[in-house]
């Protein structure tokens, strides 16, 4: 029996680095088990945020991988201001009370002449390609995946000219985002936004989401079916895993201005101040890029002498310091509109055998997710004294020998199960 192809349009491939990557490098790992042929268009030139090469070891060499060039108007961003350009491409908007003329001027382009993203420009020209290939090749499913969102724009001109089975994917909401109220956008603009949102919701055959707050959201948009599926982990053995010494607690993932929790800056410091043991043991990892607010706030509580900040490293790597560490944290925006963001690094979080202490949001996603797995505790901003209790009981835990996590129920975010969902959909 021949395997059904699906075609996937994504940004984000191997040498990619970053989240954005990991939910279809997996699924193309996983769907020929399902007789699904996944046939990758990807972009030749792309000027990714991050590269990770290692990454390049996970694409098996029997996946046919479609090419086209790209422009990228961050290039071009990068010659008025190179460090500004870098870190609004890796999610980091620069403070509003703080922003120079050059930085405004960088977002209001940004926003409101490249809508919905930087990437719109390639929209055209994987069209006018892929509607050859798809006839030529007999691809009846197709697989847009956003962000960027403008790929989804690539899956709403093929359905409307080709008619086609179309899958929308969105790895994190599009108008609701929270990072949208930053970018400067007239009326026009907003409102353009928001037809795009509905005519790619309202067109699509399948729409899936990594959370039911985005389905819930999403269904009072449209009739078309939206189902969730979320990220995952796929576990890999590393050898020679030995627990930190110290009682570490690690970031693993950017830890962006907005998601600066100086409520637990201040309790390690009242920790440290308080506890000559505490002080003597504990030790902050933050691996992947920081924004500079929070090392200004991490300088401000006296707390530089306890970090080591790694900046990005490959996916392997970061996965050693996720089961090596004594502590994972977890840390979200604490906004309504990050309520239904579960980031990708959660599912990775909970088999490491490492409990969770997470910040965010009333409401979230994340807190149904930890507290049914019994992987850590999830706490809010308001939590002061509680995040404190938190922390003595686990680094009393640490000091006895008896600090691990007890998960339940984690199987079903294994990434081949999730694949298995997945296919059904197909």
């Amino acid at each position: 029996m021949s395997k059904k192809k699906v075609l996937i349009v994504t940004y984000y491939w191997p040498p990619a680095g970053g989240p954005g990557v990991q939910r279809w490098l997996k699924f193309v790992k996983y769907l020929p088990d399902f007789n699904i042929e996944p046939i990758v268009y990807a972009p030749d030139n792309p000027n990714y945020p991050i590269v990770d090469n290692s990454l390049l070891h996970g694409v098996s060499e029997n996946i046919t991988i479609l090419k086209r060039p790209i422009r990228e108007p961050y290039k071009l961003a990068g010659l008025i201001s190179k460090k500004t350009s870098m870190a609004m491409r890796k999610g980091f908007i620069p403070d509003p009370e703080n922003q120079n003329l050059i930085e405004r001027l960088m977002l209001f382009i940004r926003g409101n002449f490249f809508i919905p993203d930087a990437r719109v420009g390639w929209v055209g020209p994987s069209v006018q390609y892929l509607s050859g290939y798809i006839q030529k090749n007999n691809i009846g499913t197709l697989i847009t995946t956003g962000p960027p969102h403008s790929l989804h724009l690539i899956g709403l001109e093929l359905k409307k000219t080709l008619g086609l089975r179309w899958i929308a994917d969105f790895r994190d909401p599009w108008t609701s985002i929270g990072y949208q109220k930053h970018l400067k956008l007239t009326k026009r603009s907003k409102r353009k936004h928001k037809a795009l949102e509905r005519e790619v919701l309202q067109t699509a055959d399948q729409i899936i989401v990594t959370s039911n707050i985005t389905k819930l959201d999403f269904e009072n948009l449209t009739n078309v079916p939206v189902e969730v599926i979320t990220n995952g982990y796929d576990y890999e053995p590393l050898p020679n895993i030995t627990l930190d010494e110290k009682f570490s607690l690690s970031h693993i993932g950017s830890l962006l201005s907005e998601r600066n929790p100086i409520i637990l800056w201040q309790v390690l410091r009242e920790l440290i101040d308080e506890n000559d043991v505490f002080a003597s043991s504990f030790q902050l990892n933050l691996v992947g890029a920081v924004s500079e607010a929070v090392v200004r706030s991490i300088h401000q509580y006296g707390l530089e002498h306890y970090m080591n900040s790694t900046g990005y490293i490959p996916h392997a790597d970061s996965l050693r310091y996720q089961r090596q560490s004594q502590l994972l944290l977890l840390i979200e925006i604490d906004s309504k509109e990050t309520t239904c963001i579960v980031p990708g690094k959660l599912f990775e979080y909970m088999v490491s055998n490492r409990p969770i202490v997470a910040l965010g949001p009333e409401g979230s996603e994340v807190e149904r997710i930890i507290k049914d797995t019994n992987t850590g505790k999830y706490l809010l901003y308001s939590d002061r004294d509680r995040l404190k209790a938190v922390l003595l009981h686990y680094f009393t835990a640490y000091k006895k020998g008896e600090l691990e996590s007890h998960g339940i129920g984690l199987q079903k975010y294994a990434r081949k199960s999730l694949t298995g969902a997945l296919s059904k959909l197909i």
